[in-house]
């Protein structure tokens, strides 16, 4: 029943125990070498994974000279886990070497394939790493998984990666492991056309007739074409003269993108600090942040007189470099240290604030904004941006 491990003096066994899951197996396992301590045995490592009411539960354990394998199979003989099914085995290895860093592999799509896989997995091979454990964090709205792998070559395994998931048309993320992750975090989220479908100056321009002009000094924006803070007070230019009642109507109009209630609801419910930091306006987006939960929020002020729009902005232009300050600001009043904080964006002007942040992710964004990121979704759902956090599915649609 217990394939002997051959081997005397000090070693490190993997103990398997395997078959359809049942109530106890693991306090069966680690009653069995718990009656071993004071000869020696010692666990190093744990591992489980139960699919379907399948399990696999592993343990690595050394021994010094004075234990053998066969004492290992002795006790695990006296327990009662090899019934229904179950099997165990003891098996000598070599000890786990090299790199102790871990990274966490986070990739999703709208479905994910088998071939798709092997391709992941080939590039994880190629840079000379392996996965140590996976898990599916969710199979929709996207599929999502998440691989804990290790490899003495970091750079080599984020390049091959990368250049995979961009080939099998994945979204990657690629990040350290470690118990920060779940750490007090700030999300700091841009807000027209990431937080919000729409942006909110080409609705304005709906309302002064002048749309077209100022979706074209938009998009020269967003590329990168032009400075933003340039492009903004053209824009605001041609705005003079329309009254202070049409911000409510456009607050009115706005669409909020597929997923942001859920993301804000579940960042807040998980203790994480939710912030918005737009080339937008205060008062289009300040009573919408209130009505959100959403604390944190730094905007461009709009200068108001006699009801009506003068075509100026009031104090400095909150643009790139100025979004990048407020997410250093948020952080130090929240708490956290960058590497705590994650951006979300899709322009020009939010790539410095996603290279600040600790994990930058770049929103349906330009190519440009994409290589100045960590990583990337194409899907059209905001609450994805859970999945690189490492939260479910399940813990997502949690009460």
């Amino acid at each position: 029943m217990f394939p002997y491990a051959s081997g005397m003096g000090n070693a490190t066994y993997l103990v398997t125990v395997s078959g359809p899951d049942r109530v106890g197996v693991g306090a069966e396992l680690f009653a069995a070498l718990t009656s071993l301590e004071t000869s020696g045995v010692e666990i190093t490592d744990v591992a489980q994974i139960t699919i379907r009411g399948a399990l696999v539960l592993c343990a690595e354990v050394s021994t010094d000279a004075s234990t053998p394998s066969s004492a290992i199979e002795a006790s695990l003989a006296t327990r009662d886990i090899a019934s229904a099914g179950i099997t165990a085995t003891v098996e000598r290895v070599t000890p786990s070497v090299g790199d102790g860093r871990r990274l966490l592999v986070t990739f999703l799509a709208p479905r994910i394939s088998a071939g798709q896989l092997e391709s992941v997995f080939r590039a994880i091979a190629e840079s000379a790493s392996t996965c140590e454990r996976i898990v599916h964090l969710a199979n929709y709205p996207v599929d999502c998984y998440e691989l804990v792998v290790r490899g003495s070559d970091h750079a080599a395994l984020r390049e091959g990666l990368t250049t995979v998931a961009k080939s099998i048309g994945v979204d990657l993320a690629v990040q350290r492991a470690g118990l920060h992750r779940r750490s007090k975090h700030l999300v700091v989220m841009d807000a027209d056309s990431t937080l919000l479908q729409d942006e909110v100056i080409d609705l304005l321009a709906d309302e002064c007739g002048h749309a077209t002009e100022i979706s074209a000094i938009t998009e020269l924006a967003m590329d990168g074409t032009i400075d933003f803070a340039e492009s903004l007070r053209r824009r605001v230019a041609l705005l003079e003269g329309l009254p202070a009642t049409v911000l409510d109507d456009v607050r009115a109009k706005l669409r909020l993108t597929p997923g942001a209630r859920t993301l804000l609801r579940t960042l807040r419910r998980l203790g994480y600090v939710p912030a918005v930091v737009s080339g937008g306006f205060v008062e289009v987006l300040a009573p919408l942040m209130a009505e959100l939960g959403v604390e944190y929020l730094e905007a461009n002020r709009l200068e108001i007189e006699d009801e009506r729009l003068t075509g100026r902005l009031v104090g400095d232009v909150v643009d790139r470099a100025g979004k990048a300050r407020a997410l250093r600001h948020f952080a130090a009043e929240v708490g956290v240290p960058l590497e705590q904080t994650v951006a979300v964006g899709d322009g020009a002007n939010d790539i410095d604030m996603l290279s600040v942040a600790g994990l930058g992710i770049a929103f349906n964004a330009k190519p440009i904004v994409q290589d100045h990121a960590d990583a990337a979704l194409s899907v059209p759902y905001l609450d994805a941006v859970l999945y690189f956090l490492g939260i479910s599915r399940e813990e997502i649609e949690a009460e």
